[in-house]
């Protein structure tokens, strides 16, 4: 019984130091940083461990920053997943996707500051981490699609495609989320409904679509 208990608070404790290590690091990115230019040192300085515990949680930087990528958008998957199961789909569906991810957003500003750099000027490993969790949330949102009669009879691949639109719509967002002051309501309202009305045109074209539909071209004459 000593032992389990024993057990128990050694979990705890790695546990609370492994979230301190990802916390140090979030928060030297929203001061500005790049996650590229910290330091172990650093890190482990302002997560109040000594550098030889980082090693027991990560290999190296690259790994606690893999972390915080999982970590993030597990999360925010999960409850946008939630949010749609438990709308027909239609205009409460967008509205609660976009409210919920609007509300994480919200409460996790610097580790979407930390998505948003590393999306493009990381190094590869969180480059292709975060490319793989977008693509995470169109396999989602394409399956929910999949569950509905207006789109169960589409090919996976159109379904993907439209959900791609989707999901790459909020994602263009987000820096301009990021760049309301936070608790601002009435911006962050206006912004709820823009791009509701985007993903609402993104559907309503999607219901029109048939597969193998192309829009025609027309060239002038030289």
């Amino acid at each position: 019984m000593l032992a389990c208990a024993i057990m128990a608070i050694r979990d705890e404790k790695k546990q609370q130091t492994r979230q301190a290590l990802l916390e140090a690091a979030i928060d030297q990115v929203a001061g500005g940083r790049s996650f590229a230019s910290l330091s172990l040192r650093e890190v482990t300085r302002d997560a109040g461990v000594v550098p030889a515990s980082f090693y027991r949680h990560f290999r190296d930087m690259d790994e606690l920053g893999l972390a915080l990528v999982d970590e993030t958008c597990q999360q925010l998957r999960r409850l946008i997943r939630a949010a749609r199961t438990t709308q027909a789909p239609g205009d409460n569906m967008l509205a609660a996707s976009v409210s919920t991810f609007l509300l994480y957003v919200e409460a996790n500003r610097p580790a979407f500051h930390f998505l948003t750099r590393e999306r493009y000027g990381g190094s590869k490993p969180l480059r292709e981490a975060i490319a793989r969790e977008i693509r995470g949330f169109v396999v989602d949102l394409a399956a929910d699609f999949a569950r509905f009669p207006h789109f169960n009879q589409l090919p996976r691949d159109d379904l993907e495609m439209m959900a791609s639109l989707l999901v790459n719509t909020v994602v263009s967002a987000l820096g301009e989320l990021l760049e309301l002051p936070p608790h601002h309501p009435d911006a962050k309202g206006a912004l709820a409904q823009h791009l509701t009305d985007q993903m609402r045109v993104v559907i309503l074209g999607a219901l029109a679509w048939k597969p193998g539909t192309r829009v025609p071209t027309t060239t002038s004459a030289a």
